[in-house]
Parts: structure tokens; sequence; C-alpha cells
């Protein structure tokens, strides 16, 4: 592996640690800031709004510059970001910060794909891409519930510092080992872009991604308010179970790769998306009662980030029908996809939380996945209405994609 490749997969360690870690956060910054559990989850809603942003329109508007210099920058805005972040002397500050970072995670992930196949040779191109988006999986795994205990122990400011260091680290680390000469197609213009939105089909798979992706978020948003408010379990503990809600995450991201690969997209989404209702819909009854609770979070794992591969899978078989000269475009369309559902869910579970109550996240949740259900189960009959032309995509969608 080239030492250059290492340096892209702890970016994408720091950024996908600064994306979910503000989850266990939330109570202390609320606390800290003295502002309410609704304004603390729109710091989740306008971090995933800067995603969503940064990548396709960011990502047209920086096209011509060099690769090399376009990550530096960004990870050099992404550092300054969270440091601004650690530094914050306000609830306003902060929000800025976390837009500032979430328009550089948004480029990063678009460019990064393209940067690590060509550190490589061509035959391992897709292996190049999973090793960087390993940095995803180790996040959620341990940065995530590290940066939580570090959060709940010595302030959620350290913890801005800490990821602003490891982007330091991934800076130094892509100045020395990134070669200078790195080869790339121009990326789609914001005129393609909207073409591929002209296209119904494709609209109908970033409504489910949208909103199945975000049904998920408005409970998860306010995870560790639930886990200390409704079930009793201590602030220091909070760690500890977005641990465990990390490692079933990744169990569940290659269950649901191989449940694509041997059912196809629509079925496998099916099934996820039916299960991950039912888990929403138990959260509302365990959540008063400690270890019941753990254990739906483990379920909830399991299936939460299960709809990835096959989301991202489907949107290519589908733009490959319907625009076939635009199929990067189309997909990369789908991560924003995923990061206005986040955005979204965090802000209505904000509206949730304020006028029913933490637990009610749950069931409305459920509510919400069911409506991607729905649009599955009509998206798959649109398709036997019209078979599809049997295609295999060559990328391999089974890491997590949801930060970027």
């Amino acid at each position: 592996m080239p030492i250059a490749l290492l340096a892209l997969t702890i970016s994408a360690f720091a950024i996908g640690t600064t994306e979910f870690v503000i989850v266990g956060l939330i109570p202390t910054i609320a606390a800290d800031l003295q502002i309410g559990l609704p304004s603390a989850g729109l710091l989740v809603s306008l971090y995933a709004l800067g995603v969503a942003i940064g990548a396709p329109v960011l990502t047209a508007l920086t096209g011509k510059l060099p690769r090399k210099a376009l990550l530096l920058g960004l990870m050099a805005f992404f550092t300054l970001g969270n440091l601004l972040a650690w530094k914050a002397p306000g609830y306003e500050t902060l929000i800025a910060a976390r837009i500032l970072t979430g328009l550089a995670h948004g480029v990063f992930f678009s460019i990064g794909s393209t940067i690590a196949t060509g550190l490589v040779p061509k035959e391992k191109a897709a292996s190049a891409i999973a090793i960087m988006f390993t940095g995803l999986t180790v996040a959620l795994v341990t940065g995530v519930p590290l940066g939580t205990f570090v959060g709940q122990h010595f302030g959620w400011r350290e913890t801005f510092l800490a990821v602003a260091a490891l982007g330091v680290i991934a800076f130094i680390g892509s100045a020395l080992f990134v070669p200078n000469d790195i080869r790339h197609r121009q990326p789609a213009s914001l005129g393609q872009q909207f073409r591929v939105l002209a296209e119904p089909r494709l609209l109908l798979v970033y409504a489910k991604t949208a909103i199945g992706y975000g049904g998920s978020f408005i409970p998860f948003t306010f995870l560790a308010p639930i886990l200390t408010e409704v079930s009793g379990f201590s602030p220091g503990a909070v760690g500890g179970v977005m641990l465990v809600y990390g490692l079933s995450v990744a169990a569940g991201n290659l269950w649901g790769g191989k449940l694509a690969d041997r059912l196809g997209p629509v079925p496998a989404l099916k099934i996820i998306f039916a299960l991950l209702a039912a888990v929403l819909l138990t959260l509302s009854f365990t959540a008063p009662h400690k270890w019941l609770a753990l254990a739906t979070v483990l379920m909830w794992g399991a299936v939460a980030f299960g709809n990835v591969p096959g989301l991202q899978v489907y949107v290519v078989q589908q733009a490959e029908r319907h625009a076939p000269e635009a199929v990067d475009v189309a997909s990369g369309l789908n991560i924003a996809a995923f990061n206005l559902g986040i955005a979204g869910a965090a802000w209505a579970g904000g509206l949730v939380v304020a006028h029913l109550g933490l637990v009610h996240t749950g069931w409305i949740g459920a509510l919400v996945v069911l409506v991607a259900l729905a649009l599955t189960a009509w998206s798959g009959r649109l398709d036997l209405a019209r078979p599809a032309t049997p295609s295999t995509p060559s990328l391999d969608l089974r890491q997590p994609r949801t930060s970027s």
C-alpha cells in the first residue's frame, strides 16, 4: 500500500470522526453553551448541509485546480474549522465552524477516490478506494466513541482540538507523500449536474435515499440525551454505547452489501428499510429500560447503514439506463442526498424533541423510513414495467459512504 494512501485514510478517519462525534456531545455542548437540545441538533443539520453543498458545487468550481494542491487546501481548511470549533466563544461561531468543515468534507470525498486510484495500478483501483473509505469505518468504530469519551471527561472543546491534530497529521502526510502530478478528469459542471436532476427516476432514488437515511437520523441525532435522560445511562457510558453502535454498523454495512449482491438492490432495500422501521419503533418502547435500550441500539446499528451499498448500486444502475453520460455525477448527487436527509432529519428531530419529547423520535423516525420503503416498492414496480439491462457496477460499494 502506498504510504500516500495511508495519508488519505487518516484524512477520511479525521473527517468521519468530526461528522459523527457531535452526536455524543450534544448534551454536553447544550449545557455548556446554555442552548436547548433542538438548537444543539442544528450542529448536525448544518454540517450535513455543508457537505451536500460542498460535494457537487465546490467540486465543480475547483475542477481545474491540481489535485494535491486542492487536497492540502481542504485539509488546512478542515483543520482550521476544527480549531475554530475548539475556540468558539459561542453558539454562532460553532455553527460557522461546523459549516466550514462540512464544506471541506464534501469536496474531500468527491476528489478522494480520484486521488486514491491515481496512486496505484489500474487493476488495484477498487482496492485503493476501499482502503481510503476504511477510514470512515474506523471512525465510526473507534474515533466517535473515543471523541465522545474525551468530550465527556475533558470537555467538548478538547474533542475538536484532537480532531484538528489529526487534520495536521493528515496534512503533513499528504504534503510529504502524495505526488504532485496526479492526473484527473474534469469534474462534472453544474449544468451537467442539473441535467441529472431532471431525470424523474433518479429523483426517485434521491428521494428514498434522503428520506430513508433521514428517518434514522431523527432519533440518532439525539441518541446521547436519549441514553442519559430516558434510559438512565451515565454521561460517561455514552462513549461505550457509541462503540457498540459503531461495531454493529461495520458488520451491518458488510451484510447490507452482500444482501444487495445476492438479491439485487430493490429487494435488499425493502428488507433493510422494513427492519430499520421496526427497530426504530421498538426504540420508543425500550428506551426507558437500560439494557433493552442497549440491545435495541445494537440492532439499530446493524441496519442503520446497511442500506448504503444498495442505494449506491441502485443509483448507478438507474444512471446507466437514464443518464449514461453522467453516471459519476448521479452517484455523487446520491451522496449529497444522504447529507440532505441528515440535515432535514436533525432539524425535524429537534422539533419533535421540543414539542413531544425525546422518546417520540423513535416512532416518528420509523414512519419516515416507511415512506422510503413505499418509494422503494414503487421504484421496483417501475423497473418491472421496463426491465433493466443487466449491469454490474465496477466499484466495490460495501464500505460505509455516510459522511461523504
